[in-house]
């Protein structure tokens, strides 16, 4: 597939159609414009990150010091981004990241996001936070290609049943995010005194759980309060250790990838413990204030441990550009987080589209102009550290 068509299809309608497009194809500039639509609650949710932000100005930093380092003449006329990560197959490395409460930028939330990856051949990665439960988006997903991401709960029974319904709903790969056991300290949020999930937002997976119901004394539309504290008590869960990781395996038979993994310790801990990959990530400086940038310690962990696990990267993440640096540092796919979301917030399903289209034709263009006809050619070597 050439990606790079929907740069020629956009001038094609502006110079034959007099078409712009309705979403300004500078993905860089996707929050600006989201921000126009976005009501203030939703904007602070979404864009902020923890304490003053340095972590998410270091995620960008991170790439800046990275330049790409372009080769001629190389025979690159068609490029070849198909990939297969654990198992599932993708036209591109480019999956859509676990992102909660999706109906804060538009009231079609994950159900839009999920039709759009679809139409893309895209994998999406489903929240536990999610405003849509696992059925609906695998309702909307179809024949997509889908993941889920587990907020491992405090209550055995209900992680159970959050397994065995991803698994009956086609979910085919387990991504455990370990990064969020707490809520991080969000100031935007803090000062709106605003947590969409105390008025049973974004817990639509639990609110259909049978395991979860089972333990309330009345239906969530006669008590919605006991279901918001009951959600409360199992959500943090502070105390979970590389010790409970057995437990997964016993409950969950496909691949399993930690999600939140920083450290190359804790990159060698998931390998002895038998999991299948790992996403390199700083949950988007939503967590930890002061952190390292997730591209800074990418290729510390690649080169640890690239041999005994499949590594995916999330954070900072805007561009296809940016994609490319990823992928040259030792990530085998990448996901995408706010951008589609910003996307979301303008247009719903079309403003996914439109933002995921966008961002796989610049990679397609970008290594192409690099000289690559597949990112699998890549390597730190296409980079120059500045």
């Amino acid at each position: 597939m050439n990606y790079a068509d929907h740069q020629l299809g956009i001038y094609l309608q502006g110079m034959f159609a007099d078409q712009k497009p309705a979403i300004t194809t500078d993905l860089a500039a996707l929050e600006h414009a989201a921000a126009t639509v976005l009501a203030p609650e939703a904007l602070g949710y979404i864009t902020p990150s923890a304490g003053s932000g340095a972590t998410a100005a270091a995620n960008r930093a991170a790439f800046d010091r990275w330049r790409i380092v372009p080769r001629m003449l190389r025979g690159s006329a068609q490029r070849d981004l198909s990939t297969t990560v654990l198992g599932t197959a993708m036209p591109a490395p480019v999956m859509i990241a676990p992102v909660g409460i999706q109906t804060l930028a538009h009231p079609d939330g994950e159900l839009a996001t999920a039709r759009a990856a679809a139409a893309l051949g895209l994998t999406y990665v489903h929240s536990t936070q999610s405003a849509h439960s696992f059925e609906q988006v695998a309702e909307a997903s179809g024949d997509g290609a889908r993941w889920y991401q587990l907020y491992w709960p405090t209550d055995p029974d209900v992680c159970v049943s959050f397994l065995e319904r991803a698994k009956a709903g086609g979910y085919t790969t387990l991504v455990v995010t370990l990064d969020t056991t707490l809520l991080g300290y969000r100031p935007r949020d803090l000062d709106r005194g605003f947590l969409p999930f105390l008025h049973n937002v974004g817990i639509a997976n639990y609110l259909t759980d049978p395991a979860f119901l089972a333990k309330l004394a009345k239906p969530v539309d006669e008590d919605p309060r006991a279901a918001t504290l009951h959600w409360a008590q199992m959500f943090p869960n502070p105390g979970l250790s590389w010790a409970d990781l057995p437990f997964l395996r016993e409950h969950w038979d496909g691949p399993i990838v930690l999600k939140g993994i920083c450290a190359v310790d804790d990159a060698r801990l998931a390998a002895d413990h038998g999991m299948d990959g790992i996403v390199v990530s700083n949950h988007g400086g939503r967590q930890v204030d002061g952190a390292a940038g997730s591209l800074d310690v990418l290729p510390g962990i690649a080169e640890a441990v690239g041999d005994r696990l499949t590594i995916l990267f999330d954070s900072g993440v805007r561009t296809g550009s940016d994609v490319f640096k990823a992928l040259a540092l030792g990530a085998q796919a990448v996901l995408i987080g706010r951008p589609f979301l910003y996307g979301l917030a303008l247009a719903g399903q079309a403003g996914v589209d439109h933002v995921l289209r966008c961002l796989l034709a610049e990679l397609d263009l970008t290594l192409a102009l690099s000289g690559y006809g597949t990112h699998r050619d890549l390597t730190p070597e296409a980079l120059l550290p500045t």
